[in-house]
This record gives C-alpha cells, structure tokens and sequence, in this order.
C-alpha cells in the first residue's frame, strides 16, 4: 500500500478531484498555503494499492498543468527598501508536486 500526497494549485483542484473520483480513488483534500507565491494550493491525501500508484499518478498528470504567471518580488530582507522598484517576474507554476510513500500498515475504524 502507498500513500501519495499531491500538492497541486487551486485552480487545478476540482477539475484533479472529480477525476479521481471517476477513477475510484479515495481522496481527502487539505486546503494549504505555498511557501514562494504564498498562493493557495490543495494538498491531496490518497491512499492506494501498489499496482494502482500509476493510475493515480497519470490522473494528477493529466489534470494538473503548469502555467506562466506574472509576480512581484517581495521586497528585500534587510536591505534598504527605498531603492528597491519590484518589477513583476514570470514564474512557471502550477503543475503538480508528488510524494509516493509506503505505507506498514492501515487501519479503518
């Protein structure tokens, strides 16, 4: 059994969560926060038999799509604010971010 986590930007997560769910995977769904954009993301939880990581993976592949997007840098840490002009940066993002992970044991109470 594997436990896969898949951190996918927001805008991905309803179309990534019907498929899974047409694709009778299990799936809970936790609302978090990226680090860099400090955007929203979904993180889904899905646990599944071995044979079927592959499925699963091709689904978020398929529903999960990066995209360019213009950001403004944050501003310095430390350094002097005034002279700083934040001109916005395209930034790949989206897409999906993907752990696999073995699971000893599970349990349904």
């Amino acid at each position: 059994m594997k436990l896969i986590v898949a951190v996918v930007q927001d805008q991905d997560s309803n179309r990534l969560s019907s498929a899974l769910t047409k694709g009778d995977f299990r799936a809970t769904k936790l609302a978090s926060t990226g680090g860099f954009l400090k955007s929203g993301n979904t993180t889904f939880l899905i646990g599944t038999d071995d044979s079927l990581v592959p499925k699963a993976l091709d689904l978020i592949r398929d529903n999960c799509r990066s995209r360019d997007q213009m950001v403004a840098p944050v501003s310095p840490m430390g350094g002097n604010a005034d002279s700083y002009i934040p001109y916005p940066v395209e930034v790949e993002v989206g897409g999906a971010t993907v752990f696999v992970l073995p699971i000893e044991q599970f349990r349904h109470f």
